[in-house]
């Protein structure tokens, strides 16, 4: 399942069922995991540590040198890659910058062509980045994010988890959990009710995190609401530390609703 014009360095390792295309290069030392299908001309640099059954198509380059010019490239640093993840034409992750460290991703990922993730970010679980989406060295993102076409995320921007970024917005500070956001600079303007629904959130727990939007729009505590997973989420991740200065703004609400 190895095509005779790829080039695998001898320090790889392969795990089992793996395919590779014709001049595709994987270099060493790697390590990639079961099932994996690496499409011709795809490029894996060293130190990249893949799981299963991802799905590499052709012209993406994962774990090249990180994009900073303070970098000094004899710094052995990691690109980790889940499972079950997708990354079509054109998308580069770029490894990390300090010593010992490594850019992160999760597992069921999808990553559309010509997307682009920067050193030492971290991604959750089932996020999808659509085509031309970027976003910056130092990001944090959580789960089931969806990043329309062309989004632009500045670094050491957090992204909440079951967030959805409005096609060409442009994130230059957090994004809360939860939310919707759209604009140049980019602002909170709706809760994602549709995707947390389909997540099973419903009931009284679609009402408390509701009901916790109103309060962070209003900047007010969350110490009244009840103990949901939801609003726990949003607790601890209000709480810790951020190198973007805060949250984005907030459109104004439309009738007094603030989940509108």
């Amino acid at each position: 399942m190895i095509h005779s014009t790829a080039v695998i360095s001898p320090d790889v390792e392969l795990g089992k069922n793996v395919s590779v295309g014709a001049f595709s290069v994987i270099e060493g030392p790697s390590r990639i995991g079961d099932n994996n299908v690496i499409e011709a001309h795809a490029v894996i640099r060293s130190h990249v540590h893949i799981g299963a059954n991802n799905h590499i198509y052709a012209t993406a380059v994962l774990g090249g040198l990180p994009q900073d010019i303070a970098f000094d490239r004899a710094t052995i640093t990691r690109l980790e890659i889940g499972d079950d993840n997708v990354f079509r034409e054109g998308v580069t992750i770029s490894r990390a910058t300090k010593a010992g460290e490594a850019t992160r991703v999760g597992s069921g990922n999808y990553f559309m062509n010509n997307t682009h993730l920067g050193h030492d970010s971290s991604m959750g679980d089932g996020n999808i980045l659509a085509s031309g989406a970027t976003l910056g060295g130092h990001a944090e993102v959580g789960d089931r994010v969806f990043f329309g076409g062309g989004v632009m995320v500045h670094q050491f921007c957090r992204i909440g988890s079951f967030a959805i970024l409005q096609g060409l917005a442009g994130i230059n500070k957090d994004v809360l959990p939860f939310t919707m956001v759209g604009g140049r600079p980019g602002k909170h303007y709706r809760l994602n009710l549709v995707g947390m629904r389909r997540a099973g959130v419903d009931g009284d727990r679609l009402k408390a995190i509701s009901a916790a939007f109103r309060l962070v729009r209003a900047r007010q505590s969350l110490d009244s609401l009840p103990d949901t997973p939801e609003v726990n989420y949003l607790r601890e991740w209000l709480q810790a530390d951020s190198r973007r200065g805060g949250l984005l703004g907030f459109i104004e609400a439309r009738a007094g609703r603030a989940d509108d």
